[in-house]
């Protein structure tokens, strides 16, 4: 066999397009490899913000003028697990603008609500892992009852409320200004 000039022009031109294609391909992989990375670090930080805003907790707009909350157990319980004052209090955008204190939050409670709304996130079933939450379980039946002072399976009025043990630190102490829970209606003093 000989070999021509032509044939040695080939085989060089030859290799030269398979180092080239190699390179190219090994070029390719580490780009996508990169992109992959890339785009993993960003999930991993699309993930962080999501999970960042879904544990945004506004209690700072509260604790403005509610300071006394700032290290109290209950809100710092809910807190923990991304549930803020808005959660339970409504946004209350109206009350915390009031400088004169005279608009009521979007959200009280009436003693008789509580149970049942803390029932709403708490459900029976797993209050009834602990014993001690028998009492509270046998007036709460329905989040809507009226308080009749009978419960709807027959049971004595409701003695005992969540905020009673999990609470006692979750109310002002100090008031200016009272409003009815149930309304809402702004009470004059020694109402």
């Amino acid at each position: 066999m000989k070999v021509t000039r032509a044939r040695v022009v080939t085989f060089i031109g030859i290799m030269m397009s398979s180092l080239l294609l190699f390179f190219a391909a090994n070029c390719s992989f580490d780009k996508l490899a990169k992109e992959k990375t890339t785009g993993k670090q960003l999930e991993g930080k699309a993930a962080d913000k999501q999970k960042e805003d879904e544990t945004f907790v506004a209690n700072p707009f509260c604790i403005v003028c509610h300071y006394n909350f700032d290290e109290e157990e209950l809100a710092l319980n809910h807190e923990i697990v991304g549930v803020g004052c808005e959660r339970c209090h409504g946004e209350s955008q109206r009350h915390r603008s009031d400088e004169n204190n005279i608009t009521p939050p979007e959200i009280m409670y009436p003693r008789q609500k509580i149970n049942p709304t803390c029932m709403m996130c708490h459900p029976r079933n797993e209050l009834k892992k602990n014993l001690d939450h028998n009492p509270i379980l046998a007036g709460s039946e329905i989040i809507f009852d009226e308080d009749t002072g009978q419960s709807v399976s027959g049971g004595s009025g409701q003695n005992k409320y969540c905020t009673d043990c999990h609470g006692k630190q979750h109310r002002i102490n100090v008031r200016s200004v009272r409003w009815d829970k149930a309304t809402g209606k702004l009470l004059r003093p020694g109402q």
